[in-house]
């Protein structure tokens, strides 16, 4: 009988629509397979998390401690597993679900960039939820399983955090989000719609790792706008989900041109709503001095956008080595 599971969830990025999806607007995401995080769940004795490299507590200097901490925060992924192993017993109990009286050992790893907005702590639970569910043959409705990925860290941990990344890495692909507040209070979901990536335009995805920050500090001042209900933010926000809605139409139209013209407004909106760093500017112009659209892939030290051409990727990505960014063409499907 096989006693050990491993599963992964990959990065993400938010295609159009974001950061509306925290509050309960419409977004469409993308999968990105170039990088993920695993976790292997094996039989064991006692009940044990084992920590990995992103645990470390040894260091070469104490500048080399606080240079991380400035940059990475204090937090590891050891959280991330505990908040994901007591959501599940969380959810078996509430569903009186019998699981089998077994220990197990966790452990994990990830390759995907750190404090990037690519959705590395939301990967980390997603794959630790699914080898617990192969562990214990428990299944868990694809449309809930998003909503108890984002309890995990919004009510265990406290991560300002919203719908997208989790349904983007449950349902892997391209996803198109209508995150309507009622719907999600009367079935503890938003509506869902799978999208032919084979429609989306030429993509690149740039990072640069020396970016890296909480993305829930980052989204602090649009959350205390929406909270206190100033009137600017919200209509901000009410329109970066309509650009989500008519891009939807757009990728399946093939009408790029429109695409491009939405994404680079996503970003615009997005900017007049929360303090954009010089880096990032940086980033966001150097790409649209290439030809090329660009917006936020999360909540920064990422972009995404869409290129006509080939020579314009390569002028892209010479440009962005310039700023010690670094350049892909993110693998969807």
């Amino acid at each position: 009988m096989k006693t050990s599971f491993r599963a992964r969830a990959h990065a993400r990025a938010g295609f159009l629509g974001n950061p509306s999806d925290g509050y309960f607007g419409k977004t469409i995401a993308v999968c990105v397979k170039n990088f993920y995080a695993e976790a292997e769940v094996t039989e064991s004795r006692t009940l044990e998390i084992k920590p990995c490299e992103r645990d470390r507590s040894v260091y070469s200097s104490l500048s080399g401690l606080v240079k991380e901490l400035n940059t990475y925060g204090y937090y590891g992924g050891l959280r991330l597993v505990k908040a994901a192993v007591k959501k599940f017993f969380d959810y078996s109990i509430e569903k009186k679900t019998a699981i089998e009286n077994k220990n197990f050992t966790v452990s994990y790893h990830s390759n995907i960039p750190r404090q990037l907005g690519l959705g590395g702590s939301s990967a980390i639970i997603t794959a630790v939820l699914r080898a617990l569910m192969d562990f214990y043959n428990m299944e868990i409705p694809l449309n809930i399983l998003p909503s108890l990925i984002l309890e995990a860290e919004r009510d265990e941990l406290g991560i300002n955090a919203g719908f997208m990344d989790r349904v983007i890495q449950v349902f892997e692909g391209c996803v198109y989000m209508d995150l309507n507040k009622e719907m999600i209070r009367s079935r503890g979901h938003g509506f869902y719609e799978k999208m032919d990536p084979l429609l989306l335009p030429p993509l690149y995805l740039a990072y640069k790792p020396s970016l890296g920050k909480v993305s829930g500090k980052v989204l602090n001042d649009i959350k205390l706008g929406y909270e206190r209900g100033d009137r600017f933010v919200r209509d901000t926000l009410e329109r970066i989900a309509e650009i989500a809605e008519i891009g939807k139409k757009a990728v399946q139209k093939r009408d790029y041109e429109l695409v491009k013209k939405l994404m680079n407004e996503n970003f615009d909106l997005r900017s007049r709503i929360m303090k954009i760093s010089k880096p990032n500017m940086e980033m966001i112009n150097t790409a649209r001095r290439c030809g090329a659209s660009a917006k936020f892939a999360g909540s920064g030290g990422a972009v995404i956008g869409m290129y006509e051409d080939e020579q314009t990727y390569v002028r892209l990505k010479k440009e962005m080595e310039k700023l010690q960014a670094k350049v892909i063409k993110p693998i969807i499907r």
